[in-house]
């Protein structure tokens, strides 16, 4: 049953983690093969979906003990149609992976969700997120990413969060189709070095551009997979910044094309990342929705909850 698709927690001013650092944890550190970067394989297995159960009840646990709220972030980044073709999966396929997905998350909640715990259905670009290519209007992207949010509908997905996006385009055909099926979504652009998209456009173009094209329908705008050194420096007390609820970061300090090549996990310092990271609560206290990108663990968001909490 569908518990806060029409009521969402995050929307107040309490605390929320977010983790989408599962992947990296599951190719580096625990030597499981991603073919395509792609997690919800291990679905098709009672192994798989205990392991992916582990990585969820420990946020949860740490949620509890900290006594904030979280959103557990589905593991279909990639089970789109064109990401799932290269690694042999039809659509019909997709679409179990993808309900199998909110149902392990849902299972998670009603064992251990006693704090506001929301299901989200994430999506992914079509393609690298971090080289762009082959860019597609917001028609065509809304067009692409309507199927896998239509399955999310018929779920019990509470919302929808498009993860890693690089350019405005994408993000606009994602936040229409998930109004097409009248659900909630947010927006999480990824950010080179310098700040910018991978494209070039600025964060700030990025987000006036998809209000503007989309009525405002998105519920609000993340930062994901860059270091905070990355992008800290452009924020400012334009309006811009009100649209933006939080930051899910990397805990290195690479380069996107530097985290491309590189043959071991870079896990960076997970107390400066935390104080990086939860200390943006104190100049932007409507931040809330913080948490660890590629290379974070949970060791990392303690970190980021405690500094959160700590901030003012």
């Amino acid at each position: 049953m569908v518990k806060y698709r029409h009521n969402l927690p995050q929307l107040g001013n309490d605390i929320f983690a977010c983790y989408t650092g599962m992947d990296t944890e599951l190719l580096y550190n625990r030597g499981i093969d991603l073919p395509g970067f792609a997690s919800y394989p291990l679905l098709l297995t009672v192994d798989g979906k205990n392991l992916l159960r582990e990585y969820y009840s420990n946020l949860l646990k740490l949620a509890r003990e900290q006594n904030v709220g979280v959103i557990l972030d589905s593991v279909t980044w990639v089970a789109s149609r064109d990401r799932g073709a290269e690694l042999g999966y039809s659509p019909d396929d997709l679409k179990t992976f993808n309900i199998d997905a909110i149902e392990l998350i849902a299972s998670v909640r009603e064992e251990i969700g006693d704090l506001p715990t929301v299901l989200c259905g994430d999506v992914g670009p079509r393609g690298d997120g971090y080289a762009p290519s082959d860019l597609m209007s917001s028609d065509e992207a809304e067009s692409y990413h309507a199927e896998q949010i239509s399955v999310y509908y018929r779920t019990e997905a509470d919302m929808v969060s498009a993860f890693t996006l690089c350019y405005a385009e994408e993000a606009v055909g994602v936040v229409r189709a998930a109004q097409r099926y009248d659900m909630p979504v947010a927006i999480a652009f990824t950010v080179e070095t310098d700040g910018r998209l991978p494209t070039g456009m600025s964060l700030k173009e990025a987000i006036e551009k998809v209000d503007a094209e989309s009525d405002c329908r998105a519920l609000y705008y993340l930062i994901n997979c860059a270091h905070p050194d990355h992008f800290t420096g452009i924020f400012s007390d334009e309006p811009w910044m009100h649209r933006l609820r939080g930051v899910v970061a990397n805990a290195s300090r690479c380069s996107h094309a530097e985290l491309e090549v590189a043959g071991e996990l870079d896990e960076g310092n997970p107390d400066e990342l935390g104080a990086l990271v939860g200390g943006l609560r104190k100049p932007y206290p409507h931040f809330n929705i913080l948490g660890g990108c590629c290379g974070s663990d949970m060791r990392h968001m303690k970190s980021i909850l405690d500094a959160a909490k700590s901030a003012y």
